[in-house]
């Protein structure tokens, strides 16, 4: 009985995480942080926001090879907040140990909630300080070779303080051009440590925001 009773409040717990929407302010113990930490196979309701936006028709990248994860970051005010994001599964452990090694160091990340809150359209997504990860296109010039954010394989970390920069052109409109990220910053080290390349470190440009595989 006893043993039913514990299985029933797992549930519970699990459900009642569940049901916090992303962005949401929460309060809670440290003992519940874990249920908040997870990856599934995309949910029906999550491809429903995604389709036709991040997920248009003509997606090659497969739903079934994406992963739906949970985190909680701190945000720009000190608050925990829940956020969400979606990957490909190959990177979802190590987006979800990096996540959580950045919450438990009080890491900054104003925003996480999925692109297509922006329509999958980039260039808002990035001016609102959002963090995120997948969003179908090719790469720019080729109809065959697809993008690493549209493989599930890239994540961009606070666009608005960490500037894609090409000569004169920075994106997005307006953000500080010196970077929050560094070398010597946490998420630099926790990426590199999982065997991600860092935009910061390319020649032709800097893309401080960018972390891929």
């Amino acid at each position: 009985m006893r043993y039913i009773y514990i299985i029933m409040c797992m549930m519970l717990s699990c459900i009642s995480s569940s049901a916090q929407k992303a962005g949401d302010i929460v309060s809670i113990k440290q003992t519940e942080v874990d249920k908040y930490f997870y990856a599934t196979p995309i949910p029906d309701e999550v491809f429903r926001r995604m389709r036709d936006k991040s997920f248009p028709k003509h997606c090659t990248t497969k739903r079934s090879d994406l992963r739906y994860i949970r985190v909680l970051h701190i945000n720009k005010e000190g608050k925990t907040q829940v956020g969400e994001m979606v990957c490909h599964k190959s990177i979802s452990a190590d987006l979800i140990d990096i996540f959580r090694k950045l919450y438990e160091a009080r890491y900054p990340i104003e925003r996480m909630v999925l692109i297509d809150n922006y329509d999958a359209d980039d260039e808002k997504s990035m001016a609102a300080n959002n963090t995120t990860c997948f969003n179908f296109r090719f790469v720019t010039g080729s109809r065959t070779k697809v993008s690493k954010h549209g493989l599930g394989m890239a994540v961009d970390i606070n666009p608005f303080d960490n500037p894609y920069i090409k000569g004169k052109v920075v994106k997005p409109k307006g953000a500080k051009q010196e970077p929050e990220i560094t070398k010597s910053s946490l998420p630099y080290r926790l990426f590199t440590e999982h065997g991600f390349r860092w935009g910061g470190n390319w020649k032709s440009l800097k893309d401080y925001q960018h972390f891929e595989k």
